[in-house]
């Protein structure tokens, strides 16, 4: 992404470095009053969360929510990674001005390598490794994760979130104010090269092994909390995450 980009239209934000730690000092508090002011939301597993060092949050994906209250839950600041096309606008400002990272899901890998300047510096990274909203359930996430995993030695927490969609409301929908949500936070992995193998097949292995580690946790939440899912509602490809 380079300055004078654009979408319908209208200028993107665009980074030319890594977003400084600072911005991210207001959208905690934010994501705080998301959470327990407009929603109700109940958050475990903090106590997984490494109290320094690098850490990659990566959490399913089901509603444009996912983002703000995963940040509003944690213990730690983040800078979460977001549909580059989102920089636009009033809520392109917010975004920029609270240090979150325009990526474009394509492949970016100028967006990736800011998260990794964020991570050598000891901070924290959010990503939504499904990529799209969906029924969350991590059936598949992209290699991204696993690339900043392998590269910059962070620990990866698995997060469920649960309750920002639920039974077949449509992927843009927004859920009505005080409704019940769920955050939890799962042990987290630490993720290796692979002797012997490619860089190739070591990227395909730890992405699976994230992948695998997420669903599981996700599985788990699910049984813990009895909140459920969304169900599938069968959009076309062409229009998943829009």
């Amino acid at each position: 992404m380079r300055p004078g980009d654009k979408a319908g239209g209208r200028p993107l934000r665009v980074l030319a470095a890594a977003p400084p730690r600072w911005k991210t000092r207001w959208s905690r508090p934010v994501g705080r009053v998301l959470d327990h002011v407009v929603y109700r939301t109940t958050v475990s597993g903090r106590e997984n969360i490494p109290a320094d060092g690098p850490v990659i949050f990566a959490a399913n994906h089901l509603s444009f929510l996912d983002g703000p209250v995963m940040v509003g839950a944690a213990s730690r600041y983040m800078h979460v990674m977001v549909k580059y096309d989102l920089f636009t606008g009033f809520l392109g400002w917010v975004l920029h001005t609270s240090g979150q990272i325009p990526v474009n899901r394509d492949g970016d890998r100028g967006a990736l390598q800011f998260a990794k300047d964020v991570l050598d510096r000891g901070d924290c990274v959010g990503i939504l490794p499904e990529g799209t909203r969906g029924t969350g359930d991590a059936a598949h996430v992209n290699a991204g994760v696993a690339w900043l995993a392998l590269n910059s030695g962070a620990a990866v927490v698995p997060v469920a979130i649960l309750g920002t969609r639920v039974g077949h409301e449509p992927r843009n929908s927004i859920p009505k104010p005080r409704r019940h949500l769920h955050v939890v936070f799962g042990e987290p992995l630490k993720i290796a090269r692979e002797p012997g193998v490619t860089g190739r097949v070591s990227m395909d292995r730890a992405t699976e092994r994230i992948r695998l580690r997420l669903a599981g946790h996700i599985l788990g939440a699910t049984a813990a909390t009895g909140q459920q899912l969304p169900a599938d509602d069968h959009l076309p490809s062409k229009h998943k995450g829009q």
